[in-house]
Parts: C-alpha cells; structure tokens; sequence
C-alpha cells in the first residue's frame, strides 16, 4: 500500500512529469481535482477507481478531511492509491496538510512534484518571471485573505504571482497602490494557462480590475505583476499559433483519437472528443477459419490499421504464426502500412490514392486469376475490392475482423461538445459520419465546418445532408490536419 501526491501540472496534460505519468499508470484509485486535466486519469488501468473531489472556490465537491479518509482507507485495502492535484503538490496545493493526514495514519507516502502554474503560465504566455533586465525575484502569494498579507512587503516585490486571487483582486490592486506600488505597474490576468482555451488580459495594476469584469473572467486565473508583463507581446507563442482558439471535434475510437488529436493540439486547437465509434472483435469464425489456411493464400490484403491489429491478434490465438504467411501483402494508406511493417512484414503494394478504387487499379498489372485473396475488414465495408477483384478471375474471401458499434455515451459525450460551441467537426470515416448524425441529429452541425478524410465519407456526409468544407489531400490524418489548418 501507497499514496502518492501526484502534480498534475497547470492544464496541458503534456505538462506531466515521466515520474507522474508512471505512477498513474500503476493507480488502483485516483482522487482528482477540478484543476487536473481529467485526460490524464486515461493513464490509469481500466480497473483503478476515479473519484472527482472537486476543490473549486466555495463549491468543494468533497472535505478535505474526507479526502485524507479517502486515501488512507483505501491504502489500508492494500490499494496504491494516486492523489491527484493541479499544478505542484507543494504550491498552494494543500500537499502539507495531506501528507500530515498520512503521516499520522502511518501510510506510506511518496510526493511526485508538477510542473506549478506560473511557469507553465510564464511559458506559455511569454512571460519570463525572471529576466535580467527586468527583475531578479518573484514573490508568489495565494489571494484568498486579503487582510492576512502585508502588503507592504509584498508590494515591493519587482515580480508579484497572485494565485487564487481573481475574486479579491480590486481589492490587492488596492492595497498594492496605496502601499506605494505605481497604478501604471504592468500586469495580466491568465485564465486555464497552457491549455487550448487559455484566456489572457493585459493591463496595469490600476487598469486590470476593471478589465477582467469586462471581459467576465472566471476562476482559476492567475494574476502576474511587474515589468516583466511588457515582454509578452514580443514573446507570446501559444496564443499566435494557428488554430489556437479553434475547438474541434474528434469522433474516431477513443483508442485511436490521440492520432488526430495530438497534431491539431500542437496547433492550438482545444479538442472535443466525441467518439461516435467504437472498434470492437468481430464474429471470429471466418477469420478463424481462414488463418487455418493462411499459406494458401497468394494475396493478404489490409484496408485499416484496425483490420491488420484484429488480424494478428486472432493469429496470436490460433496454433499458427506469422511463418505460416506467404501471401503478398496490399495495405491502403501509410498508417495501415506502418502497422505492418511494425510486424517486419513487407507491403508489396500501396495505391497512390488511399481508397479502394485505387487499390484496384494498382492491382492492375497482377496477374489475380485463380489467386486466393483474402480480405480481412469491418463487419459493414463497401463491396468495390472483392466485386472487382472477383470480376479479374480472383477467389477472394471476405472475412469480418472487426466490427464498429455506437458507445453507449456518444449522445451524452455529443451534447456536452456542442455546448461548447464547436468550430469545425471532423469524419474519418463513413461511420463516424452516420453515427454523430443519427446520436445528435443533423440539425445540430448547423454553423459547424465539416472537414472529410476523403471522397467516400465526403460522400457518405452529402447523402446525410451535410456540407463537407474541406477534404483531406492525401487522404490521411496528416492531410485532414493540413486541409483544417488552411481553411
């Protein structure tokens, strides 16, 4: 048994230290926080127990004394328990106070630390908190008792981070001023720092009050003082990339949406995952069936990379290996080459375009008659490879490898995105396309661009009556990538 107090970081779940990441792995229960970035708790086996304690301001989902019950009962159970906290354990982040509560209960403990909120802030804002023109010392001061803080000693700090002081802040600027700091102080307000929807307001310390009640800045924000605020415009890099402030929405299989993800991300984007597909085994007696005479066939031919992943696994289970293949290998698109060649497999052939028409045209030159094909696919595919294959004089056998269900909370995962008032949508697949429109409705895209992996779910998308804004060219996650980034 073991509790580990775990710094989550300021918001990017990127931020996370390799330390951090590792342990989760291991959890058998993760307590988090409003201010944890709940992709992270993906990190945790399917069977660790997640349960949110909230801590925003003045609606604490659960007592910090029923919190430090929590952990030790549960390590007592023998469980390695991961108590996960925003930003630094030991910043603000009441990390004392827990370890006392295991402490006395003689709980083993152990304190990863996390990458604190201002200087994930400082970084992605362009903020320096430090600079040798500029300032040499940074107080860090937390906002919550205005009175409790001598205001004159802080004041004259040359570099001031306020925490948890958005609510109280007219009144520090105040105190501030009239303990001598200049009203013309440059500062800023920076609220969700590091993530997609970062918010940023830049003022004075006489001006900025009155700024972020313009704007309805909400908590958590965090509050910088001093000159070293002036550098951000020369130095802000995350608020200029190209999709920062664009949400988009990601409906592949939950497993597979970081491929899309992480590149739009690395853009700027805040992404909405709704996945409106769900890759599941299929009817296994025909693939089965199939691998049991895997060395009579003369061609192999793969569309996805989750036909090559189902395939090998349904290999694993059977009698035989990879020897007994001695088929010539066909993928469509780079990813399902990849995951082959991942098996120190050879692809002999990939079409130029990465659809099923090209791939019959680069077959072309193949001599297929009598020649055994088989095809291992989705349940529900289209039928243009094994009619036009057949048609060659080709004996193909089709054999379901995988199927694609709806998950049972894709209209609840749905509803939530569209809240958040989506800018672009994006389709992988004919699927993903059929599945959002008939667990959300067409009615609900209205204002959403559409952005299409290729021809056929373009199509599949107009059949629904949706209007597709850009194509991917290639077809391939890279190509959707690039077609959202120059729209």
């Amino acid at each position: 048994m073991k509790v580990y107090l775990v710094g989550a970081g300021p918001g990017d779940p990127g931020l996370i230290t390799v330390k951090g990441r590792k342990v989760l792995e291991q959890a058998d229960c993760v307590l988090y926080d409003h201010l944890a970035n709940d992709r992270l708790l993906d990190l945790a086996p399917a069977h660790a127990e997640r349960i949110y304690v909230g801590k925003k301001r003045s609606a604490h989902e659960v007592s910090q004394d029923e919190i430090d019950a929590m952990m030790v009962e549960r390590a007592r159970q023998g469980k390695t328990v991961v108590r996960l906290k925003g930003g630094d354990p030991f910043i603000f982040g009441r990390g004392g106070e827990e370890i006392e509560a295991l402490a006395a209960a003689e709980i083993p403990f152990e304190i990863v630390p996390g990458v604190t909120t201002p200087l994930g802030l400082a970084a992605y804002t362009g903020v320096p908190l430090t600079h040798r023109e500029h300032t040499s010392a940074v107080t860090f001061v937390t906002g919550h008792n205005v009175e409790a803080i001598d205001w004159n000693r802080i004041g004259a700090a040359e570099t001031i981070v306020l925490f948890m002081g958005l609510v109280n802040f007219p009144a520090i600027a105040r105190e501030l001023i009239r303990n001598g700091r200049s009203p013309r102080t440059p500062a800023m307000a920076v609220r969700w720092a590091t993530r997609p929807d970062q918010q940023t307001i830049a003022g004075t310390l006489e001006t900025l009050p009155a700024q972020m009640e313009a704007a309805r800045m909400k908590p958590p924000a965090t509050i910088v003082i001093g000159e070293v605020v002036t550098l951000r415009d020369r130095f802000n890099w995350f608020e200029k990339l190209p999709l920062f402030g664009r949400r988009i929405i990601v409906t592949r299989d939950r497993r597979q949406s970081p491929l899309l993800a992480e590149p739009l991300e690395a853009l700027g984007a805040e992404v909405l995952f709704v996945p409106v597909i769900e890759i599941a085994a299929g009817e296994t007696s025909s693939l089965e069936r199939a691998i049991a005479q895997l060395d009579t066939y003369d061609w192999l031919i793969f569309t996805s990379v989750n036909g090559v992943r189902h395939f090998v696994e349904a290999l694993d289970r059977s009698p035989r290996d990879l020897r007994a293949l001695k088929a010539k290998l066909c993928a469509i698109g780079p990813a399902t080459r990849a995951a082959i060649e991942a098996l120190h497999l050879r692809v002999d052939v990939m079409p130029e375009e990465y659809v099923a028409e090209s791939l019959v045209e680069a077959l072309a030159g193949e001599e297929l008659t009598g020649k055994r094909v088989l095809l291992p696919r989705a349940a529900v595919a289209r039928d243009v490879v094994p009619v036009t294959l057949r048609g060659c004089g080709a004996i193909v056998d089709v054999v379901e490898a995988y199927r694609t269900v709806i998950p049972g909370d894709a209209a609840t995962a749905a509803k939530l995105a569209l809240a958040r008032k989506p800018h672009w949508i994006t389709f992988t697949s004919s699927s993903t396309a059929k599945n959002f429109v008939e667990v959300a409705g067409r009615e609900a895209l209205e204002g959403i661009r559409i952005a299409s992996i290729g021809p056929v779910t373009s199509a599949t998308a107009r059949e629904l009556h949706l209007n597709v804004d850009v194509e991917a060219k290639p077809h391939t996650i890279e190509g959707l990538v690039a077609a959202i980034s120059a729209a």
